[in-house]
């Protein structure tokens, strides 16, 4: 089986503050359900495929049907949400619901859905995390009209619009990508600095 980013890390955290690999452990250990998932290699980047908007789809029209009325937004984000770029192959959505910390409104039927609560950060936005495994996903969960919404929707859209952006984001990605992490979250926290370059930058309107 491909290594998969079942600690919920990804490159959609751009306001979060570099750690050393040892304080990251432990913010994951305090933040995680259940165990941490080692990865203790390279991480696993692919080639754009056209599928994850369809992978996308599918479990768009999944979480709708569980939710209902409680989905106040849903999008795919993160690097499978860009044309041409390569990514890990896991399908990465942000999900406002009306309050992110009523958590007996919205993960009994994600859960009933087949999805499992993996990620709970009352400190960053009151963020919750769950993963899916067909196809692997990463479902963010927020309140509805968090400023880190706007933030990764933002960073989404330049990167689609930016082929410079673009370019520079997937070679920093394979270049970290291709050493030696313990947690796909170091390699995740190897980006801060590119990827909070490339969001001033984005809501900013401004090329580099």
């Amino acid at each position: 089986m491909a290594p998969s980013d079942a600690n919920g890390a990804s490159d959609l955290t751009p306001e979060r503050p570099p750690s050393s690999q040892a304080t990251s452990e432990e913010a994951l250990r305090a933040v995680t359900i259940g165990e941490l998932a080692v990865l203790a290699g390279p991480v696993l980047l692919v080639d754009y495929d056209p599928g994850w908007t369809t992978a996308f789809e599918r479990e768009a029209t999944r979480i709708r049907a569980a939710l209902g009325d409680q989905v106040k937004l849903l999008e795919h984000v993160g690097s499978t949400a860009v044309p041409g770029l390569a990514a890990k192959p896991i399908i990465d959505l942000v999900l406002a619901v009306p309050d992110s910390t009523d958590e007996d409104a919205y993960v009994p039927p994600m859960e009933a859905a087949g999805y499992v609560l993996r990620i709970r950060e009352p400190e960053w936005f009151e963020h919750r995390l769950f993963k899916g495994s067909d196809p692997a996903s990463n479902i963010h969960v927020f309140t509805v009209g968090t400023a880190e919404i706007d933030r990764m929707l933002a960073f989404r859209d330049w990167l689609r619009t930016r082929d410079d952006e673009r370019m520079l984001y997937e070679q920093t990605k394979r270049d970290l990508a291709a050493r030696e992490w313990k947690y796909v979250q170091h390699y995740a926290d190897a980006k801060t600095e590119v990827v909070a370059a490339i969001m001033a930058r984005a809501l900013a309107g401004q090329p580099r």
